[in-house]
C-alpha cells in the first residue's frame, strides 16, 4: 500500500497500492479484493495469521478479458476460489438467520455455502447467491426445490407437534437445503445462475400439488378461534382438503355477521382411501360432468346428512379443524347450486352442543323458585315432625291403656270358654244316658253352642295377636 486516504465525499476509505509488474496483468474488471483479519463467527474463525503479521489486503484473480484499475472492497472473503461447482440464486420473503458462509444441504451432507446476498431490485424479497460443489450441483435440476434448514421448525396445529431441524451447522449458523420431490419426473441439471424459491420448510416444498382441487364455503354460527388456514379438513378422519381462508360475512337482509370458512377439498386424496376395487367408480366419478358431480353431492347432502363440523384437534393449543361426517337426523336442508362457491350446511360442534346444553341447564335452575321451594320443604319438614311426635304420644296411650286391658278381657273369656266346655261335656253325658228325643236336640243345641265358643275363641286369639285391629281396619287378605 503506498497510500490510505478518505474519498471525496468521505463515504469511503481510498487505498493506493503498487502492484508488481507480473500481476499487473490479473488486475481485470471481476477481480475481488477484500480485508484480512482475524473474524470469529459462528461459521468459524479465520486470518488468525494476522494477529502477528497485521491485516493485510487479500486479492483473487478474475477471468475477465477488460483490465481494470479502480475496484469496490469487500466486506467478507469470498469462501468461492477455484473449486468446480455452480453459482444458484435463491430468492426468498427475507434473509433470516442466514450469512455469508451458511451451509447448503442435501440430504444432510454440507456441499455448499451462502456465497452473497443482497436486496432484490423491487425491494420485495433477498436474493442469495449459493455455490454448489462438484458432484453434488449435478443434483440441482429445474424440478429441485430449496427451503430454509436455519435453526429447528416448530409447528403446533391440529395435527399435533412438529419439530424438524435439518444438522447442528444449520441449528447455529443457518442454512438452506434442497432435494427433488419424488412424484416429479428427472429433469437436466439446472444451469449455472438458475433463481429458485426458497419454501418456508420441507414439508411445504416436497409438498405435491393436488391436480383437482374444488373450494365450498361454510358458515358457521360459533366462534372460529384457533382455526387458522391450513388447517386439516378431514372424512371421518381422513384428510381430504385444508382451510383455504377464515373470515366473517354479513348478511345484507339481517345485518348479521357470521364467522366465513372457505375449505379446498381434493377429491383425489378421498379415492386414494378407497379400495383397489372401488378406485376405479371413484376415479369415475372425478371426472363425470359437473351435473353429474353435483347431483351425487346433493345425494350425500340433502338424502344422507352429510354436514360440516368445527372440532378440536388439539386441547392443548386450542387448534380446530373441519370434520365431515353423515349425520342422519340432522334437519334437512336444500342446496343452492346458484351460489359459487357452493356453500355446504354445518352442524354444531361437540364442545358448542355441550355448551349449549349447560347453559340451558343452568338457566333453568336460576329459574327455579328456590327460596319457596326450600320454605315448603322445611314447612314439610316441621309438619311431619310433629306428626310423628302426635302418633308416637298415641302409641304410647295404647300400650298403657288398651293392650293391658285387652288382654286381661281375652283372659276371662277363655276361661269362661272353657269352663262352658266343661260343663257342656257333663250335660252331653248325662242326656246320653236317657232314652227320649230331648237329649237329641239338646245335644245338636249345645254341638251349636260349642262351635260358637270357638269362634269366639278364634276371634279372641287373633286380636291378642293384632291388638291395633280394635283401631284400625282388618287388613285386606290377598286373594
Amino acid at each position: 500500500m503506498t497510500a490510505v486516504e478518505l474519498s471525496e465525499d468521505y463515504t469511503k476509505v481510498v487505498v493506493k497500492a503498487k502492484i508488481a509488474k507480473h500481476a499487473a496483468g490479473l488486475m481485470v474488471q471481476d477481480a475481488k479484493f477484500w480485508v484480512v483479519e482475524p473474524r470469529i463467527s459462528i461459521s468459524g474463525v479465520s486470518g488468525l495469521n494476522t494477529l502477528l503479521s497485521g491485516n493485510y489486503i487479500g486479492f483473487q484473480a478474475g477471468k475477465s478479458e477488460e483490465d481494470e484499475r479502480d475496484f469496490i472492497g469487500l466486506d467478507e472473503q469470498p469462501t468461492i476460489t477455484d473449486q468446480p461447482g455452480t453459482k444458484f440464486v435463491l430468492r426468498a420473503p427475507t434473509l433470516g438467520s442466514l450469512g455469508i458462509g451458511s451451509p447448503v444441504l442435501y440430504r444432510r451432507l454440507d456441499v455448499g455455502d451462502v456465497v452473497a446476498y443482497n436486496l432484490a431490485p423491487d425491494g420485495k424479497s433477498v436474493e442469495i447467491t449459493v455455490f454448489v460443489n462438484a458432484p453434488y450441483d449435478k443434483f440441482v435440476t429445474s424440478a429441485t426445490r430449496f427451503w430454509s434448514a436455519s435453526g429447528v421448525d416448530i409447528s403446533v396445529g391440529a395435527d399435533g407437534v412438529d419439530v424438524r431441524t435439518e444438522s447442528l451447522a444449520a441449528l447455529l449458523a443457518g442454512g438452506v437445503a434442497f432435494d427433488t420431490p419424488a412424484f416429479l419426473a428427472p429433469a437436466e441439471p439446472a444451469a449455472a445462475g438458475t433463481t429458485f424459491e426458497v419454501y418456508r420448510n420441507r414439508a411445504i416444498a416436497m409438498k405435491q400439488p393436488d391436480p383437482i382441487a374444488r373450494h365450498f364455503v361454510l358458515y358457521f354460527d360459533e366462534s372460529v378461534r384457533g382455526l387458522s388456514v391450513g388447517a386439516p379438513v378431514t372424512m371421518y378422519g381422513v384428510r381430504v382438503g385444508e382451510v383455504a381462508g377464515v373470515g366473517l360475512s354479513l348478511d345484507p337482509t339481517t345485518q348479521a355477521i357470521r364467522p366465513r370458512v372457505l375449505i379446498t377439498f381434493f377429491p383425489e386424496r378421498l379415492v386414494g382411501q378407497l379400495t383397489t376395487e372401488q378406485q376405479t367408480p371413484g376415479k369415475a366419478q372425478l371426472e363425470a360432468s359437473p351435473e353429474v358431480r353435483l347431483r351425487n353431492l346433493r345425494r350425500q347432502v340433502e338424502g344422507r346428512g352429510l354436514r360440516a363440523q368445527l372440532r378440536t384437534g388439539s386441547f392443548l393449543t386450542g387448534e380446530l379443524y373441519v370434520a365431515f361426517e353423515y349425520f342422519p337426523n340432522a334437519p334437512k336442508v336444500k342446496l343452492d347450486v346458484t351460489k359459487d362457491p357452493l356453500e355446504l350446511p354445518v352442524i354444531p360442534g361437540g364442545l358448542a352442543n355441550i355448551e349449549g346444553k349447560l347453559s340451558s341447564i343452568l338457566t333453568k335452575i336460576d329459574n327455579m323458585p328456590l327460596n319457596a321451594i326450600g320454605g315448603d320443604v322445611r314447612n314439610a319438614l316441621a309438619t311431619l315432625n310433629q306428626t310423628l311426635k302426635d302418633a308416637d304420644a298415641l302409641v304410647s296411650r295404647i300400650d298403657a291403656q288398651w293392650v293391658p286391658e285387652g288382654t286381661k278381657t281375652l283372659q276371662d273369656l277363655r276361661q269362661a270358654i272353657g269352663t262352658a266346655d266343661r260343663v257342656l261335656g257333663n250335660a252331653d253325658a248325662a242326656f246320653l244316658a236317657k232314652d227320649s228325643p230331648a237329649p237329641q236336640d239338646l245335644r245338636d243345641t249345645l254341638q251349636e253352642v260349642t262351635r260358637a265358643a270357638r269362634a269366639v275363641r278364634v276371634l279372641v286369639e287373633y286380636l291378642e295377636r293384632h291388638p291395633e285391629t280394635l283401631i284400625r281396619n282388618k287388613p285386606q287378605e290377598n286373594r
